[in-house]
């Protein structure tokens, strides 16, 4: 599931493209060259081509944790051109900015369980990997250790028009329940009310229909924060360690 937030969006128009009053063309721009960026491997050919089910595999750790935060480098108003070619090393930089996400939520305040990131345009891989490389070298903390190689790369030859290289970034990070939780204070304040529920119950829902969503996207929060938390445990293995140590003792007796 793809989170696309219309304040994110706002965000973008107004304080990275500039415009003073974006419409609601400006808006879709933005969200069909994140979503031209997660469909080109379908449609184009490349170095490393990755499909929908790769994704798919890479990106869901656990069936519940799938919504991601899409984001897209370089960000261009709608009609404007480019006035630069960008470089490797600056797409990976802009993408894995807060400011490039179309999702209203910092990824700083969470860690990253998984990350796909497609390039479009002639590029060359070794130069994607050593940027790669470094990012999570560099961002560790940022990356939960216990999914290794959790940076999916696709490389895709054919750019999108208008520009020489774009780069689409998708990241499962556990910072998307910020999302939630908003979500979560305004139901509680209009379910308190009950406001607006009587266009609900008269074509025939239930009020308890609505505290077990909640209650499901409480579990959704709890589950995204149990996952930032977790880390590797250094005890893994405890019952075969106390089994050695116990055949240490009985040698020396």
């Amino acid at each position: 599931t793809f989170c696309i937030d219309n304040e994110a969006l706002y965000d973008i128009c107004f304080r990275t493209l500039k415009l003073t009053s974006p419409s609601y063309g400006d808006l879709n721009h933005l969200v069909s060259m994140t979503m031209s960026g997660v469909t080109t491997c379908l449609r184009f050919p490349g170095q490393l081509n990755a499909d929908l089910r790769k994704l798919a595999v890479n990106m869901v750790p656990f069936p519940r944790l799938h919504f991601f935060m899409p984001g897209f480098a370089p960000l261009t108003a709608r009609g404007s051109q480019a006035y630069r070619s960008l470089t490797v090393p600056e797409l990976t930089h802009q993408m894995f900015d807060s400011k490039n996400m179309m999702t209203a939520c910092d990824p700083k305040h969470g860690r990253y369980l998984t990350v796909a990131v497609i390039f479009r345009g002639l590029m060359s891989m070794k130069e994607v990997d050593e940027q790669m490389l470094a990012v999570q070298t560099k961002n560790s903390s940022y990356f939960v250790e216990w999914i290794p190689n959790n940076v999916k790369v696709a490389v895709c030859d054919i750019p999108p028009r208008g520009l020489k290289m774009s780069a689409t970034f998708i990241g499962n990070s556990t910072a998307i329940q910020e999302i939630f939780k908003r979500i979560s204070e305004q139901f509680t304040a209009m379910f308190r009310r009950k406001a607006f529920l009587h266009w609900y119950t008269g074509e025939g829902m239930d009020e308890m229909e609505f505290t077990e969503a909640e209650s499901n996207m409480n579990d959704l929060i709890s589950e995204y924060q149990q996952y930032q938390e977790a880390s590797i445990d250094d005890d893994e293995y405890p019952e075969e360690a106390d089994a050695e140590e116990v055949a240490a003792e009985n040698q020396q007796q």
